[in-house]
């Protein structure tokens, strides 16, 4: 029997919402064809969005949507994709597929989708090949409601409002494909191009997110930290440069090279992945022990704004276009990596999975007029209940472990958190390919009257077709039991549980 213990009444920290957001980036058919459509398609669209798409991303409540990129961000220049698509000027995408990018979707259209979705704006502004001037200006034309050149030139196109820029990234992975640079250097230009990026409203200003380390990178945290981070002797710490900073990190179970195929794979495959995305958990306390030093208060968020899985492409796709399938096993990465965030809430944000649509670990497949949603959506969507949730403290009272003798991992994980409604959320995810487990959640004081639960489960290599599109999704759990003292219920092999408890 594995005991799970929560304490209801000790806080951790607030679940901000963002922690479940979104990256979008101009990769392959993540955004043409996944997410914005012509609107004379015969897709079903609003203003080019595609309504399937957008309301299936509306159940699940995406908080925060990131974009342009990404490696595509130190390329992309704004005035390109504003004005008549006409006459927008056409690209050649050398990160990405070397296609041809229209720039039909630009920052005009980025907004509508926002607006649709109903999320805060995550803009990735270009450093490594970009003028101060230049982030400047777009800051300028999309925040600013005074008269002036470029709000002028966006009335011009159409739009006399300013919209709302939540956060901006100064700078994409600056440490590689944003210019390859070290942090003394980075560090630097981050505090120039900062200095541009105005509050011109100062009732919704601009949180600033610095662009922080690769994996476990520990020296670029330290030098960009010591460079951005003012701290005056005897005195508080001073975040004015930086309310973010950001992490990267992918799972996969091979090298760079050879990542390994995302539906072809055997039990010791399934537990180096998932091992893998266990680290995520100490790359938050390496990077978040070097913060502590310079920003105890914890003022300074670590923005997880690239995670997943990333496997080899689909056979016969284009290499470029980084599409995938998504099995159990991405269903697993996605249910313990989130659980993580939710523990870490007190530095950890935001965070954004790598991509939305058709890329990497994502939520929803797209085909011509047809759609599905992974295994990853179904997560995201037993987990929303987190968001804005406190997180509450849990432990399980003996640690079972499974795997094999070279990988082994944890059996069970959870994260649980206490809803605005009094409901106690907790969701748990049973990482052996073969074993169920009993298992009994005692609570401090709380005696519980009922318990509603979904679990998503299947075989490890499962995945949803558009032929067969529902081979794995969420469903009513119904062998849960209320207690005396708590809840109890078998967890079977290779799922995902989520209880709401009151």
């Amino acid at each position: 029997m594995a005991k799970l213990y929560i304490n209801e009444k000790k806080k951790k920290g607030h679940i901000n919402p963002e922690i479940y957001g979104h990256f979008s980036e101009h990769l392959g058919r993540c955004i043409y064809e996944g997410l914005y459509v012509k609107e004379d398609s015969g897709i079903p669209n609003k203003n080019g969005m595609r309504s399937d798409v957008v309301n299936a991303l509306k159940e699940i409540r995406v908080p925060v949507l990131r974009w342009p990129g990404g490696c595509f961000a130190d390329e992309y220049h704004w005035k390109d994709g504003i004005g008549p698509k006409q006459s927008r000027k056409k690209m050649i995408n050398t990160h990405w597929g070397g296609v041809l990018e229209d720039n039909s979707f630009g920052t005009h259209e980025f907004f509508e989708l926002c607006e649709q979705l109903g999320c805060k704006t995550y803009i990735n502004g270009n450093v490594g090949s970009g003028t101060v001037q230049e982030m400047s200006e777009w800051v300028e034309y999309m925040t600013f409601d005074g008269v002036s050149p470029m709000a002028d030139l966006r009335r011009a196109n159409g739009h006399e409002k300013p919209w709302r820029v939540d956060y901006f990234g100064v700078g994409n992975e600056n440490w590689g494909c944003g210019g390859n640079m070290t942090p003394e250097y980075y560090a630097n230009l981050y505090r120039r191009y900062q200095t541009y990026v105005r509050h011109y409203d100062s009732a919704a200003p601009i949180k600033k997110i610095c662009g922080g380390p690769n994996v476990d990178d520990v020296n670029w945290t330290e030098k960009v930290l010591e460079t951005c981070y003012a701290k005056p002797a005897g005195g508080k710490g001073f975040h004015g440069f930086m309310d973010g900073l950001s992490l990267h990190y992918y799972v996969h179970p091979g090298g760079w090279d050879s990542k390994g195929s995302a539906t072809e794979f055997d039990e010791k495959t399934w537990y180096l992945t998932l091992e893998k995305a266990l680290y995520m958990e100490e790359l938050i306390r390496m990077h978040s022990a070097i913060m502590d030093q310079f920003d105890p208060e914890k003022a300074i968020g670590l923005i997880v704004d690239e995670w997943g899985t990333w496997f080899d492409v689909e056979p016969g796709t284009n290499p470029g276009f980084l599409y995938q399938q998504s099995t159990m096993r991405d269903a697993l990465v996605a249910a313990v990596t989130l659980n993580i965030f939710n523990r870490h809430c007190d530095r950890v944000k935001m965070a954004c999975i790598a991509q939305m649509v058709n890329v990497l670990q994502s939520v929803i497949l797209t085909e011509g007029d047809k759609m599905l949603l992974t295994p990853t959506w179904h997560v995201f969507h037993m987990y929303k209940g987190h968001q804005g949730a406190e997180a509450l403290e849990s432990f399980f009272g003996e640690e079972l472990m499974t795997g094999t003798e070279e990988t082994p991992v944890p059996a069970l994980q959870e994260s649980v958190s206490l809803k605005e409604d009094g409901t106690i959320l907790a969701t748990l995810a049973n990482l052996s390919v073969s074993e169920s487990y009993p298992v009994e959640i005692a609570f401090a004081e709380l005696r519980p009257r009922q318990v509603k639960a979904a679990i998503l489960t299947g075989q490890m290599n499962a995945y949803n077709t558009f032929e067969e599109p529902e081979t794995v999704k969420g469903v009513p759990f119904q062998d849960v039991s209320v207690t005396e003292t708590g809840v109890s219920f078998t967890i079977p092999a290779c799922s995902v549980v989520s209880l709401e408890i009151s």
